[in-house]
């Protein structure tokens, strides 16, 4: 699965750019501020529909204006060629995400879940460390983008049970005693979810072992916590968390709080590792989740590299490269000069500036 067209309108300094993009490499170059990362987001948005950058997804609208627009052709499941289109309008509702629309060859998709199985696509950006640094969030949406294309039916496991948290965290608020009404549906399916993100990790470990022994040699471990302790049910948990939860509006065991921890001899990794050793270890886990989709289900995302050479030197570059020539995907690559050649020479190489995208 890839895309091979992309519009753009009113993303951050890109006021309007359309391209044609190859199905092997292709690369963007140009100075910092000229619009690089901001490409990388629009293509992003496709599959995720929202930023690799920042949670609030508005904030990618174009200064001085109210809306965007992403439009791109993709190869979809199948080889089946379809249409998707995202817009998003800077309303008050915006920052509750309600504000952004998606389409799929004129369908409009019910959750933008959706994307990530019809345009798969993943990112390296210098920010990755963060999938290490950061709290459980990230590493919540890592695991569960990979679940979503190993278990299709996952995503509406999940989204129904966000709705009955959000029902249960709503009578928290109005009438606690109403609350426990909603246990057992959310127990029910948070067990589920829990069961496929452990089967999930547990068939990953060999790809994530092999990366990360790899790309940085050190033997960090992933342990997954699924949100509640693993002595009790979901169900128990609930009830024993009740005082806690009414006393803060607020449900707190559960799928929503698991975590996939990341430590090296015993401690988390985020205080022992340096940045560098971080964004190793993050990477690993991005192109471990890459190889292990595309051996177990046939697919290949698209992966968007965000000047990959930053704060790498030599030898682990290398290494990240012959990890990413392994997987034999489309590759959209920036730099900051027009010569890179880390992954060969491009299909297809464009020059942005000021917002502006011009092929060359």
């Amino acid at each position: 699965m890839s895309f091979t067209q992309l519009a753009i309108a009113n993303v951050r300094c890109i006021e309007q750019a359309e391209l044609d993009i190859p199905g092997g490499l292709t690369l963007v170059w140009g100075g910092n501020g000229s619009g690089k990362t901001s490409l990388l987001e629009s293509i992003f948005l496709l599959g995720r529909g929202r930023s690799f950058r920042t949670r609030n997804t508005h904030r990618l609208i174009r200064r001085g204006q109210n809306h965007l627009r992403v439009t791109g052709r993709v190869n979809g499941p199948a080889g089946v060629p379809m249409t998707i289109g995202l817009e998003m309008t800077a309303t008050a509702e915006a920052r509750s995400g309600s504000a952004i629309t998606a389409r799929v060859s004129g369908r409009t998709v019910q959750s933008l879940a959706e994307l990530s199985q019809i345009f798969p696509v993943q990112v390296i950006e210098p920010g990755v460390h963060r999938l290490v640094e950061e709290g459980g969030y990230r590493r919540r949406r890592w695991m569960d983008w990979a679940v979503f294309h190993v278990e299709p039916p996952f995503i509406d496991l999940w989204l129904r049970y966000t709705r009955a948290l959000k029902q249960r965290n709503a009578a928290l608020k109005a009438d606690p005693s109403q609350a426990p009404i909603w246990n057992p549906e959310l127990a029910r399916l948070g067990e589920s979810i829990a069961e496929s993100r452990r089967r999930l990790l547990e068939a990953l470990d060999p790809y994530w072992q092999d990366a990360v022994r790899t790309l940085c040699g050190l033997p960090v471990e992933l342990h997954y916590h699924r949100g509640w302790a693993h002595d009790h049910t979901l169900l128990d948990a609930l009830a024993a968390a009740r005082v806690r939860d009414e006393a803060h509006h607020l449900t707190h065991v559960g799928p929503h709080r698991a975590d996939v921890a990341v430590r090296l001899h015993g401690r988390p990794a985020r205080e022992v590792l340096s940045r560098g050793q971080q964004k190793l270890v993050a990477v690993a886990m991005t192109l471990a989740q890459l190889r292990f989709l595309q051996a177990t289900t046939s697919t290949t995302p698209t992966l968007l590299l965000d000047d990959p050479a930053a704060e790498l030197d030599g030898e682990h570059l290398e290494r990240f490269i012959a990890q990413v020539s392994v997987l034999r995907c489309q590759l959209v690559v920036t730099s900051l000069h027009s010569e890179s050649r880390l992954f060969g020479s491009p299909e297809r190489a464009f020059h942005m500036d000021q917002g502006r995208v011009e092929p060359v």
